[in-house]
């Protein structure tokens, strides 16, 4: 299988240094049919239908406008309450090593930006599409819970506070009545801002795509796509996965959902597709136009220093922030393996949080872009796994300052016992980069992966060395 990765390698010692062509694409390969054109796979946009006149109020909380949308809309509720956007947690799935199926999902996951949600309810949940989730008792089986307006608000002035509630000042009847299809604006209100604020998080989405120029996306800017064109929505529940919060290979998009396997007017450029994930060449660097967090440090939170929301901040540490990065590259093949809450690690090596899966002789794998953040996180010094503290609220982190109390109250959330004894170890986790879809002209050319100050690590990558150089020499 090896030497099957290599094929595409040593076509490029005779096509030389071309161009590579590109195309609009987004993910990766998949095994649907697409047709020649694009568009015929691009959903057409009911027009909006004004509610001004359907709906009065007046309104008191965020539950009475669900209750007027359910008189019409009667299945809606249900319909969200299936999805893992309402849940925050996927299928149970068979893990290696565990006795039982396991469900994750950023209910009970850890990460290595605020670290996760339980015990931090009240926080964490603004961006849940429900309402009043502030602890462990949250009845996901109340419809009038479920929060319509976050996804079609389309007044602009919606805003979520603590726990999920609507923010005071909020005109419940305007935005009811200016409810229609969800735009970027109502999907990055959550997505764009993850992990605390603007590009935290991703790399690859910030809210620099709210109103994107041609050059930063092509797909947003100029063909005015909005989310749900790639992420088609049916029954309200939206596809698309976040491998750090995925056990399994399922719910994906694909380029080819739009665009055929073969895209390439140059068949030795198709070939590459082999080895080569789309965004490697059509997503040539993330954070664009803001920049994004790529080292957060725990372990000096607490300190009286002067403050920069880039650099320092008393209850959350240390920062690095970079701008027009460019990607970390691995192989991947669409699966991950991830770290669950009492797993142990060794404090002295990074832990991978989302390693991603494949290799060089995986035929499902392909060189990916990542941004890799790295963590310095607080763990139980004498169980050697991962903690979640209490952060959020009059007895969190970021009101005492006091790390044991935190610690004790998460441990109380989680069910992970801890010790007493904490300390800080390093983590890393990955996040492919997929959107910030280049234009043809600024995609990758083989001088960038390949030549002296080519970008690619080949021998990390599992090749005896440049594959334009390797390749010429296996030739003769």
């Amino acid at each position: 299988m090896k030497n099957f990765k290599y094929v595409w390698a040593i076509g490029l010692i005779v096509t030389g240094l071309i161009l590579i062509v590109p195309s609009l694409l987004f993910l990766t390969d998949s095994k649907t049919e697409a047709n020649a054109d694009p568009w015929d796979h691009v959903p057409e946009r009911n027009p909006a239908v004004s509610h001004v006149a359907l709906i009065k109020g007046p309104f008191e909380t965020g539950s009475d406008v669900t209750r007027e949308c359910l008189t019409c809309h009667e299945d809606a509720a249900h319909d969200v309450m299936q999805t893992t956007h309402w849940t925050w947690l996927a299928d149970p799935v068979e893990v290696k090593g565990r006795d039982e199926p396991v469900a994750l999902g950023k209910a009970n996951a850890i990460n290595n930006f605020c670290i996760g949600i339980q015990s931090n309810w009240t926080g964490c949940t603004r961006c849940h599409a429900g309402y009043g989730w502030s602890d462990a008792s949250f009845d996901f089986t109340n419809q009038e819970n479920v929060d319509c307006l976050v996804c079609h608000d389309q007044s602009g002035t919606y805003v979520k506070a603590s726990s999920g509630q609507v923010a005071e000042g909020v005109d419940l009847v305007v935005a009811a009545q200016s409810v229609s299809t969800p735009d970027r604006e109502n999907c990055g209100g959550c997505h764009f801002d993850g992990g605390g604020g603007n590009g935290v998080k991703h790399g690859d989405l910030d809210e620099s795509l709210y109103f994107p120029t041609e050059n930063l996306d092509v797909h947003m800017g100029k063909l005015d796509f909005i989310c749900i064109d790639c992420h088609q929505t049916e029954n309200h529940d939206i596809p698309g996965r976040l491998m750090s919060l995925s056990l399994e290979n399922s719910n994906q998009i694909y380029c080819t959902d739009c665009h055929e396997d073969a895209v390439h007017e140059d068949d030795r450029l198709n070939a590459h597709t082999d080895a080569v994930a789309c965004q490697t060449c059509h997503v040539p660097a993330g954070a664009r136009r803001e920049p994004t967090k790529i080292v957060w440090d725990w372990s000096t939170a607490g300190q009286d220093l002067e403050e920069n929301p880039h650099e320092y901040l008393k209850i959350k540490g240390s920062f690095i922030y970079e701008s027009n990065i460019v990607p970390d590259y691995t192989w991947y093949n669409g699966n991950q393996s991830i770290y669950l809450l009492g797993d142990p690690i060794d404090p002295t090596v990074p832990t991978v949080l989302n390693a991603p899966q494949g290799n060089i002789n995986d035929p499902n794998a392909k060189i990916w872009p990542f941004k890799i953040h790295y963590g310095n996180q607080i763990y139980d010094a004498l169980y050697n796994y991962l903690l979640q503290p209490k952060t959020v609220g009059e007895t969190g982190y970021w009101t005492t300052f006091d790390w044991n109390s935190a610690l004790e109250q998460g441990s109380a959330a989680t069910s992970i016992p801890y010790s007493g004894q904490y300390g800080f170890a390093p983590t890393t986790s990955y996040w492919p980069q997929t959107h910030m879809v280049a234009p043809a002209e600024d995609a990758l050319q083989c001088v960038d992966c390949h030549g002296e100050n080519g970008r690619m690590d080949w021998e990390t990558l599992g090749y005896p060395g440049d594959p334009m150089i390797w390749g010429g020499r296996d030739a003769e």
